[in-house]
């Protein structure tokens, strides 16, 4: 994915669908606090922003550590709870970290393909947990597919790996609804989230993570060694947009539902060509690509038209593409007129796939690079 972003795609288009966070807002829609000292902040976080946080599920500030992005806060857990030796479970497609990042750290790390329908096969967990499981990790609402786990999933789960004595890991980037985390009331289960993807705010750079006082303690002690403390300009900011939630929640329910509409539309003009799987309140959608073409090579040529997606390659699997539809409309409507054009080029598959598996064979991954 960093190589596709970074490198192959940068400075090539000027219509974003690729990146999975609704429509960045912009700093003139907030109030810049003036009599800030632009000293370093607190490890853990401001009370203030971290009562914020706790609130949404409904529990109290020592719960929470404030980190730079979401990213870091996973990045902390997987070096406070891991050592080398340590099984964790995965799941693609998904966010590749969760299985690089615990490689280099020498864990042993089971990838398991999702379903045929993109849910968590549970007898194939059970199979592949031994008795020196750690930390399973499972992106709900899932990064690229939009599924969201199942409760019974996610309390199945939990008993499997809290019976190793180890944890379930929630990237829940995507969810509004953090009250109904599974990882309130059970401490053996661990949330993680931030203000990047349903809030459109990627560049403050702030995120959490919510679990048991004694391990996220331990996270914020392994902070001093990355990034120390966050940005209180940033953290100020945080507090006035989670002050202010509903009004976020309301914007990002207007451009999913206007975006989703438009994006169900286009895609039934293309029979044969597209296939949607309906997302599950994600700001984006997966779209598997009937055509035979691969999902790289297409998003190539729909890059050469000036808009960015994200192909499965980058995500652990193949046939198919992330596109985020939570734009406003006239930029959303572009970027699909563009895709038009390059679909026009692909010939219609007569005899398409009647599954979106990623038809990757289960296996253990050392490391990914990308």
């Amino acid at each position: 994915m960093r190589r596709w972003v970074f490198e192959d795609a940068a400075g090539r288009y000027d219509i974003d669908l690729g990146d999975s966070n609704v429509q960045c807002r912009q700093l003139a829609s907030l109030v810049v606090p003036a009599d800030i000292e632009l000293n370093y902040g607190m490890d853990r976080g401001t009370q203030r922003l971290r009562e914020l946080i706790a609130e949404q599920y409904g529990d109290r500030a020592d719960s929470v550590t404030v980190t730079h992005g979401a990213q870091e806060a996973l990045y902390l857990l997987y070096n406070v709870l891991l050592r080398p030796g340590d099984q964790v479970i995965t799941f693609r497609p998904g966010w590749p970290q969760s299985w690089a990042v615990p490689a280099l750290l020498s864990a042993q790390v089971d990838v398991l393909d999702l379903s045929d329908d993109f849910t968590i096969d549970m007898d194939a967990v059970r199979a592949a947990a031994r008795p020196n499981l750690r930390l399973v990790v499972v992106n709900t609402p899932c990064n690229p597919t939009g599924r969201r786990a199942g409760q019974h999933e996610l309390a199945a789960l939990a008993d499997l790996v809290g019976g190793t004595g180890g944890y379930l890991l929630l990237d829940e980037e995507y969810s509004l609804d953090l009250a109904s985390s599974a990882a309130v009331g059970n401490d053996r289960v661990l949330s993680v989230s931030s203000l990047s993807k349903v809030y459109g705010l990627p560049g403050l750079r702030v995120g959490w993570l919510y679990g048991p006082p004694t391990v996220v303690a331990a996270c914020a002690d392994r902070k001093h060694l990355t990034s120390i403390s966050n940005s209180v300009l940033c953290e100020a900011l945080a507090c006035e947009v989670l002050a202010d939630r509903q009004f976020y929640a309301a914007e990002y329910h207007r451009l999913t539902g206007g975006g989703l509409r438009l994006l169900r539309d286009w895609v039934a003009r293309h029979p044969g060509k597209l296939h949607l799987l309906p997302p599950d309140g994600t700001p984006f959608a997966w779209l598997e690509l009937t055509t035979g073409e691969s999902a790289l090579s297409f998003c190539r040529r729909v890059l050469d038209a000036g808009v960015l997606l994200m192909p499965a390659e980058t995500l652990g699997g193949q046939g198919g593409v992330r596109l985020c539809f939570a734009r406003e409309q006239r930029e959303l409507a572009e970027g699909l007129r563009r895709i038009d054009a390059v679909l026009q080029s692909v010939p219609v598959d007569r005899d398409p796939p009647t599954t979106m598996s990623p038809n990757h064979g289960p296996g253990r991954m050392e490391y990914v690079s990308r």
